[in-house]
Parts: C-alpha cells; sequence; structure tokens
C-alpha cells in the first residue's frame, strides 16, 4: 500500500516557536517546536533509564565475573583487559544505541520522548528513517562535550528551530505532538454530508476498499503516518473525481466519498 503513497509537502519555514509545513491543498499544518526545556526533561528520563539498565548489567557482570574467578578462569591480567574492553563497548552501545534503537523503532520517540509527547521528524515533516537516527545520535558524542550536552545545548538556543548539531546533520526537528490534534476521531458512516457530488460512482470496489482500510485503522496510526496515507490516497484518486476549488480535509474528503457512494446504492 505504502508505494501509492506521495510524500508530503515539503518545508516551508519556521516561525517563532513553529514549524509550517505547506501542503499540496495550499492549507498548512503546523508543528509547535519541542524547546529546551521538554528536551532536557526527556533526556533526564532517558538517562535515568539508562542508569538503570547500567546498573542491572553492571550487578550481572560482576556475578558472571565473580563465578569464573572463584572457578580458576584466566590470569588476572587477562580478565582486565576483557573486564575494559567489554566496559567500553557496553557503555557505548548503551549511550547512543538506546536513542538510535528506540528512535527508529518507536517512530522518533524514545521512552523519555514518548512521556514528555515530544517526538523527532525530519524537516519535511515526514518520519525520520533509521539512517537519521544513526546521524543525529552518533553526533551526540560531539553535542555533550565539554559535560551536560553544553555544545547540544549551545547550538539549540541559537537555533532558530532549537536544534542540536546532531539534528543539523540528519536534517530533523524536535516537536510536540500536536499537529493533527484537531482530526476527527470518530467516524459516522450514518451522517450524509450534504452538498457537491463527488462523482465516487467512478471509483473501483479496489480503490474503496482502500479507502475503507485507511479510515477504519487511522485512529491506531501515529499523526505524520496518518496524514501522509490521506494525502496519498487523495492524490491517487483524484483525477477521478470532481473536486470543487475549495474542499475539506483529505480525511473529510475520504468520509463524504464513502457516504456518498453508500447513499447512491454503488458501495458492495
Amino acid at each position: 500500500m505504502s508505494s501509492n503513497f506521495t510524500d508530503p509537502a515539503a518545508y516551508d519555514s519556521a516561525t517563532g516557536e513553529k514549524l509550517i509545513i505547506e501542503t499540496p491543498e495550499q492549507t498548512s499544518i503546523e508543528f509547535p517546536l519541542a524547546g529546551i526545556g521538554s528536551r532536557f526533561l526527556a533526556i533526564l528520563i532517558d538517562s535515568l533509564i539508562q542508569g538503570a539498565i547500567a546498573l542491572v548489567l553492571s550487578l550481572i557482570f560482576v556475578g558472571i565475573s565473580f563465578s569464573l574467578g572463584v572457578a580458576g578462569f584466566g590470569r588476572l591480567a587477562i580478565g582486565a583487559v576483557w573486564i575494559v574492553a567489554i566496559l567500553i563497548v557496553g557503555y557505548f552501545v548503551l549511550m547512543y544505541g538506546y536513542f538510535i534503537l528506540f528512535e527508529t523503532i518507536w517512530n522518533g520517540q524514545t521512552p523519555g520522548k514518548r512521556l514528555t509527547h515530544i517526538r523527532v521528524i525530519k524537516d519535511s515533516g515526514q518520519p525520520i528513517t533509521a539512517i537519521d537516527a544513526v546521524g543525529r545520535n552518533l553526533l551526540r558524542i560531539i553535542d555533550q562535550l565539554p559535560f551536560a550536552y553544553g555544545i547540544g545545548v549551545l547550538s539549540a538556543w541559537i537555533s532558530l528551530q532549537s536544534k542540536r548539531l546532531g539534528d543539523f546533520v540528519a536534517g530533523t526537528v524536535v516537536v510536540h505532538e500536536k499537529a493533527l490534534e484537531g482530526a476527527p476521531p470518530q467516524w459516522d458512516t450514518a451522517v450524509r454530508s450534504a452538498g457537491h457530488n463527488y462523482g465516487a460512482i467512478r471509483l473501483t470496489p479496489e480503490e474503496f476498499a482502500l479507502i475503507e482500510t485507511f479510515l477504519s485503522r487511522r485512529s491506531a496510526l501515529d499523526p505524520i503516518i496518518r496524514y501522509k496515507m490521506a494525502d496519498g490516497i487523495m492524490r491517487r484518486i483524484a483525477p477521478k473525481l470532481s473536486l470543487p476549488p475549495e474542499r475539506p480535509s483529505n480525511e473529510k474528503l475520504l468520509e463524504e466519498l464513502v457516504q456518498e457512494r453508500r447513499s447512491t446504492a454503488g458501495y458492495r
């Protein structure tokens, strides 16, 4: 299904504390930018989680080392080298792999970001990829200097979009999850919208199955993915429809198309 979707409109501008994305329908979607305060709270939560994980792993490692020592496994000098090597690798994986993993599988969020309701997205408004997550988080090595994210805080403070160096490299920005909170959460098919006839009868059963699937599952989608999917479906079917110069949002229009089709007994 995703192969039929086109990318949302390109990044337009950032004014004040908002990222503004212009859509193909000449409307704007505003993403409130996350400032230093909310991002610091998120990183604090993530750091506490990382600390707890490190403590548990350290206790396990100490227990294993003690068991091997009692069993007479290896010489002390060789064992010390391996301990240092494992600790270095483990620290790197925990400090940076943690962010890469969660931002990849949770679509731009870590546990800290999820609890503070912020998310990493592309400058264009699209979800980040695994490559983006790797790029922005490896730059934490520099952003953390000289201590307590000094360079990162300075970069975010002087940046119009509150970007740290990792965001500049990956082309990302951190926003509050409020962009599409006004989207209708329910779909009432019993109400027929009076007004324009879009010519829904010209759409194929497969296209209506696609619309129905989206409308029935949209509440479980991330807001950015939800917008992207609705926009992609409309781009696919728009050439078959009679659309007025001023039309409702993509989701509302998809609802009205299904209602129109059902009201004319054209849906099966």
